[in-house]
Parts: C-alpha cells; structure tokens; sequence
C-alpha cells in the first residue's frame, strides 16, 4: 500500500508541530498539511486527497465534531481520528456515533499515538486484501480494536502515559515527585522520564534549592503546550 496521506487539524503551533513531526516518524504515513481553523481543514478536506484526518475538537471558529458532521454531509468518507483534550463522555460518545476511528486525549506519549494508527494500518490493509473475518471474536476485534502496545520493553504504555499527564499540567517534575505521585520508585519513575526526554519530549534541565549538596534534575513537558 502507498503511504497514508494524513491532514494534522490543531490550532496550536507547537502541538501540530509535534503531531505533524509523529506522523512523519511512523512508516507507512505522511503528513501532507496541517490546518489551524475548521475553515482551513475544511477547504483541504474538499480536495479529497486524504485518507486520515488527526482532529483536534476546540478550534477557535468551530468544534471537530462539527467538521465531522459537515465532511459526512458532502459524502467526504475520510476517516477521523479525534485527537484532543476533550474528556467528556458525552463527546466521546458524539464522537464514536458519527465515525470517528479512534480517540487519542492529549498530552501523549508518542508510542499511544503510533501504536493507534499502527492499529488503523492494519484495518486498512486488511480491507484492500478482501480479508473476511473467521469468527465472532474478530468481529469484535475490528470494532473495538485492542492496540498491542509497542511501548520499549520494561515500560508500561498505562504508566508512561500518566507520567505524561503529570508533565504536563505542571512546569517542572523531578524523578523522587514522580515516583511519589505514581507510588512508585525513584529508579522506576526516573527510567520512564528519562525515555520521554531520549524522544524529545521532555526536557532535561538543573533544579538548584540553594543548599548545599548536588543539583537535582528536572523534567519538564515540552512536546506540545
């Protein structure tokens, strides 16, 4: 199959940097634009060109759902993977009703995203070949796909996405608050920080207390804001 070509709708620069630059890493995908607005991703979207769209949900002149609504309404099939920070039941459910493949919240790991739209490509190729499914178990499988997470062994994907979620929301974490909050131990929380930072998602700076003693090191969330 010739790559899958995959539109990135986030308002955020940094975020859609981020998302666009994941996209490009995964074999099999290609970026080809990243849109800020509903309009912009609209008018990409009427070219009919793409085979996946990344989709935020809170743009500034409209919601995703909305795109969604409006892209099924011109008969665009296009698939719709919801990438957001949108955590209502309500949305999720309004999201899944009208097609929507997949439902990523943000902030994440990189290998939850690659570990989604591998699991995508798969249904895809699947589909060209004129696979049929063997039993009831695979119907299930297909509409309720269990990703197999390719997250580096020792690592689990729950943990590292929860080590993500705390980066995130506060400016700064060393290895011995993280192995606090999580219930785990500093080795532990300081293995998973220290593979966020090898990816470029977090960055490694010195947290200086004024005592004596050597610095600690510090972790912060820098791969969308």
């Amino acid at each position: 199959m010739p790559d899958l070509r995959v539109l990135v709708v986030e308002d955020d620069p940094v975020a859609a940097e981020a998302h666009r630059t994941y996209v490009d890493r995964l074999p099999g995908f290609t970026c080809v634009g990243v849109a800020g607005t509903a309009g912009r991703a609209l008018q990409v979207l009427a070219r009919g060109d793409l085979d996946l769209v990344l989709l935020d949900m809170n743009l500034p002149d409209g919601h995703g759902l909305d795109i969604v609504r409006r892209m099924r309404a011109l008969g665009n099939q296009t698939d719709v993977v919801a990438v957001t920070s949108a955590r209502e039941v309500a949305a999720v459910q309004a999201a899944a009703r009208i097609g929507v493949v997949q439902y990523v919240l943000k902030p994440f790991a990189f290998e939850t995203l690659r570990d989604r739209l591998t699991a995508y490509a798969r249904q895809r190729r699947a589909a060209a070949l004129g696979e049929v499914v063997a039993d009831q178990d695979e119907v299930d499988r297909l509409l309720h796909p269990a990703t197999v997470s390719s997250v580096p062994k020792g690592l689990a994907g729950g943990v590292l996405d929860r080590v993500v979620q705390l980066l995130a929301n506060r400016e700064g974490w060393t290895a011995e608050e993280v192995a606090t909050s999580l219930g785990t131990s500093r080795i532990t929380a300081r293995r998973y920080l220290e593979h966020l930072a090898d990816q470029g998602q977090a960055l490694r700076t010195q947290r200086y207390d004024g005592r004596s003693g050597r610095p600690k090191v510090e972790y912060s969330w820098v791969a969308e804001s």
